[in-house]
């Protein structure tokens, strides 16, 4: 009989997943971490995400500690070490033993039982000399946990403060925040034991202090819905209109909240994928038949001229939630993001084709590379007439003083306003992911 806990389990089996066949973001909420108790779920989650985040570090560590270093390890050896070494490493509360011994079991149970002895070798010589364990001071690709190059990029681009900082955020835990239909919920959820906060910036954010979210009837029935609050604030942006077209609209979190704050507005909701648009057409049920789900790629759009809004939240890197999905730092390549900005480009044309004549399109991205963001903006633009880059700073005030912003939260988005007029959200400005969002204009 097996004497690997079931937590383990599970977060042995994400990992190879993950290594294998690439990046997954709903693993971690398959059915075989649903149905696991909440302190195994918990044990899990810590070990998927404390493993990608530490990857390189952890690595970085086994290597000098094998008797043929350069020698290529089965993938399941390689994982049931990052798991032990992560455990030793960076999570206290684990017995030393344990950690080991069920690391040992994991490479037996994967069929590598002639690798177990190593496995137990390896991990004891780190757990003797774990006093000496890395900090994350300083810059290093594998001191912080990411690719050398993309350390070295931002360096480049944002300076070594803000590097810090985005490395640093990178490695916690996010911030869980949460949307809700009404201040009703708000008092339910608070009967029901969850302990929510007001938001970094947003009126209508809560972050979640204390309490599962997810175990509640509210988010069953969709009245309260988990979303980064800088994602929320991507919608809020989007100035109010009668006809709106949001054309990369799954999973939908935005698209409600367009819904929501233009209640009599006729919204088309694109995306291209068929699976990915019944989710979402299923996800915006409640906003009844005002809303039409379209099957289409966004680059070639057949609207000219239609609508008063356009949001373009393009598929991007995504190196602006590598604290919420550690992976990508492990799969993205530099050479990705020219191929990722050439589709960026052709979307922001369509939508800017699918603007009627005074119309507003904003392009955003989960990104911080400039290839995805004012790069992408500044080539369009710079190839038509008759549109406008706007300055953010004046929607700004004007959602502080609609309400949708607090006071001081609209004064520290002021400061993220770049001089060309965009917003630049960096992980670790606030407690949110990062965004880049730039507001255009059609010429009347």
């Amino acid at each position: 009989m097996s004497t690997v806990s079931l937590a383990r389990k599970v977060a042995f089996s994400i990992l190879k997943t993950m290594e294998t066949h690439g990046h997954s973001d709903t693993l971690l909420r398959s059915r075989s971490v649903e149905v696991l108790s909440d302190p195994d779920r918990k044990l899990t989650t810590a070990l998927v995400l404390g493993v990608l985040r530490r990857q390189i570090e952890l690595d970085v560590r086994i290597k000098p500690l094998l008797k043929h270093p350069n020698t290529k390890l089965d993938t399941e050896v390689l994982i049931a070490l990052r798991m032990g070494a992560f455990q030793l490493l960076h999570m206290d509360r684990i017995p030393a033993r344990a950690a080991i011994d069920e690391s040992v079991e994991l490479t037996k149970e994967a069929g590598h039982r002639f690798a177990s002895g190593m496995v137990n070798a390896v991990l004891r010589k780190l757990a003797a000399s774990r006093e000496g364990s890395t900090s994350d001071e300083g810059l290093g690709g594998s001191k912080l946990g990411y690719p050398a190059w993309m350390v070295e990029r931002w360096r480049g681009t944002y300076g070594d403060d803000a590097t810090c900082m985005i490395c640093r955020h990178g490695q916690e835990q996010p911030q869980q925040f949460v949307r809700l239909s009404g201040d009703e919920v708000e008092r339910e959820l608070a009967a029901e034991g969850i302990e929510l906060g007001q938001g970094e910036f947003l009126t209508a954010a809560r972050k979640v202090v204390n309490g599962d979210v997810t175990k509640t009837a509210a988010f069953r029935d969709g009245r309260v819905r988990i979303q980064d609050e800088g994602s929320q604030l991507i919608a809020e942006l989007v100035p109010r209109g009668k006809r709106i077209l949001d054309c990369c609209a799954a999973p939908g979190g935005k698209t409600l909240i367009l819904g929501e704050r233009n209640p009599e507005a006729d919204m088309v909701a694109c995306d291209g994928s068929r699976q990915r648009l019944g989710d979402l057409r299923q996800r915006l049920r409640n906003l009844g038949e005002r809303v039409e789900c379209r099957l289409g790629d966004a680059t070639q759009l057949n609207d000219e001229n239609v609508f008063d809004l356009v949001l373009a939240d393009v598929p991007c890197s995504g190196t602006g939630t590598l604290g919420r999905n550690p992976e990508i730092r492990h799969r993205l390549r530099a050479e990705d993001l020219q191929r990722q900005a050439e589709r960026q480009q052709a979307i922001l044309r369509s939508a800017l084709r699918a603007a009627r004549p005074a119309g507003f399109v904003l392009y955003s991205t989960c990104s911080l590379e400039p290839e995805e963001n004012e790069r992408v903006v500044e080539a369009v633009l710079g190839e038509q007439a008759g549109v406008e880059l706007l300055s953010l700073t004046s929607r700004i005030e004007e959602m502080r003083l609609e309400g949708t912003l607090t006071r001081a939260g609209s004064d520290r988005l002021s400061g993220c306003v770049t001089e060309q007029g965009p917003l630049r959200l960096l992980p670790g400005l606030f407690k949110t992911d990062g965004f880049f969002a730039a507001l255009i204009q059609k010429a009347g």
